[in-house]
């Protein structure tokens, strides 16, 4: 019996050490659509606290007070301490200080990050105000994480090639995108450098706009001296600023006056919902400018964005032509497609035009329907953001890449009938692509990497 008794004790804890081996071996998933297929990297805890912080239960064990942190910290991180000491939360206009255990907890084997909803539970306006964006669909600061994860290409693609994505898209999942800690300055956020952090390079090139407009030249050269303490209200700034524009007195919302969609969406200016995003726009332009001014440029915008659709529906058709007839070159068939995208693994089509997947070929499409990508997200978005923004020269600058980038299609195309022609008179056989495609270096990558 006793050996009987013995043996069955250890099985029982072989099974339980196994057991808690595999738990603690089984890796964290991640969230979105696609959560189940992929893992999160250890910087997600700093970009989606909420999701994946885990307290670290090695460091010093008891609960303290926020006098306690001050006196550790201020050997251990001093410079934590000294941002926080120059902080409104450190000295408040009323009540006592909001301290370090405020945020993270007191217990210091369940510290935490502070997430949006932690700041949320004071700064209340500001969090509902950010997170009634959401409605207003994407674009959007409160949607950003969420338009990353969901994405079919952030799971397909190789981690450092997304990764990086999320530096930006974590604002809607963190408040230290833009108030950096443990300052959490609101004049730092004010100022256009909070927002260019981000809002940078051709896929968004609103520095580039803003700097070449005469409001941000007028910051350039005298922006220095201006006094960002004051709020975002009329009379307190020589010329405005990204958040004097669109987060207007301080509203924590930068949706609610969207008119053209990031102007890679083609819109009707004259709906019920424009009409009211329009005269906001214009309550903003009338802190400065008369009305009629003000009416003068955005339908000056309007017959840019206008003019921008025309050529990229030219393109469009050009290549949906080539589609028709079968010659687009690799076709959907002879390429892999994204994994996750079971509908056009079942029904593989090339993408051309917005609704049929333009904003997501970032890869996996042929060179000529990269050329209309690259026409449409970089070209297009030069054009926008200096008609947006007042700056008239990069607006030129980015039509006269769309032309030169339309020519090249038309003429590419060409090319491709003229070399298909040539084949059917000669009876060739083209050749099959697809072994490069679906069996090349980058796809074993990925396939092996993912």
């Amino acid at each position: 019996m006793r050996i009987w008794h013995t043996t069955i004790t250890l099985i029982a804890l072989l099974i339980t050490i196994t057991g808690a081996s595999a738990q603690a071996k089984e890796p964290q998933k991640g969230v979105g659509l696609y959560g189940d297929k992929w893992q999160p990297d250890p910087m997600h805890e700093y970009w989606d606290p909420e999701n994946y912080h885990t307290p670290q239960k090695k460091l010093v064990e008891g609960n303290f007070t926020n006098i306690e942190c001050i006196e550790c910290h201020t050997g251990t991180t001093p410079g934590i301490v000294k941002d926080w000491q120059k902080s409104r939360h450190a000295t408040p206009k009323k009540g006592g200080p909001v301290g370090c255990d405020s945020c993270h907890g007191s217990d210091h084997q369940t510290l935490i990050f502070p997430t949006p909803t932690t700041c949320g539970s004071c700064h209340k306006s500001q969090h509902n105000s950010f997170l009634d964006e959401r409605r207003f669909g994407f674009p959007s600061h409160a949607l950003a994480m969420e338009r990353a994860v969901d994405a079919p290409h952030f799971v397909d693609k190789p981690k450092a090639e997304v990764l990086s994505c999320l530096q930006c898209h974590s604002v809607a999942t963190k408040c230290d995108s833009c108030h950096t800690r443990h300052r959490f300055s609101a004049a730092e956020a004010r100022r256009p450098e909070a927002c260019i952090t981000c809002h940078s390079g051709p896929p968004h090139p609103d520095d580039e706009a803003y700097f070449a407009s005469a409001h941000g030249k007028l910051y350039l050269a005298q922006g220095e001296s201006w006094d960002f303490s004051k709020p975002l209200t009329k009379g307190n700034y020589k010329a405005p600023t990204c958040a004097y524009c669109h987060m207007r007195n301080g509203k924590h919302q930068v949706a609610d006056k969207s008119i053209h969609k990031f102007g890679i969406r083609e819109v009707n200016p004259a709906t019920g919902e424009n009409r009211i995003k329009r005269k906001r726009w214009l309550a903003v332009c009338n802190d400065c400018h008369p009305t009629d001014k003000a009416q003068a440029w955005l339908k000056g915008l309007d017959q840019e964005r206008q003019k921008a659709w025309e050529k990229l529906y030219k393109a469009e058709r050009v290549l949906k032509d080539l589609r028709s007839d079968d010659l687009i070159y690799p076709s959907a068939q002879q390429r892999p497609d994204y994994p996750m995208d079971w509908i056009k693994k079942s029904w593989a089509k090339e993408r051309i035009g917005f609704y049929e997947g333009q904003a997501s070929a970032l890869y996996n499409v042929s060179p000529l329907e990269r050329d209309y990508f690259e026409m449409w997200y970089f070209d297009n978005l030069h054009a926008y953001k200096g008609a947006a923004h007042g700056a008239a020269d990069m607006s030129k600058q980015g039509h006269k890449k769309m032309d030169k980038a339309l020519q090249n299609i038309n003429k590419r195309a060409q090319e491709i009938r003229k070399l298909h022609n040539q084949e059917n008179k000669s009876g060739l056989t083209p050749a099959d692509p697809s072994p490069i495609w679906l069996k090349g270096e980058y796809t074993r990558f990925n396939k092996d990497n993912n």
